[in-house]
């Protein structure tokens, strides 16, 4: 199972099983893969404000 990564701003979950379809991002994609000006689809933060889930 791949790592989840959780928003600290709003909490919003990238899930890598699922990506980031508004932004394009195919399922499959790990958080570390992500662009490097990919940001949180829900409120706008960038990845430095993502955790790993636990």
């Amino acid at each position: 199972m791949a790592q989840k990564y959780i928003c600290t701003v709003c909490g919003y979950i990238y899930d890598p099983d699922v990506g980031d379809p508004s932004s394009g991002v195919k399922p499959g994609t790990h958080f570390e893969e992500l662009p490097a000006d990919w940001v949180c689809p829900s409120c706008g933060a960038t990845k430095d404000q993502f955790e790993k889930v636990n």
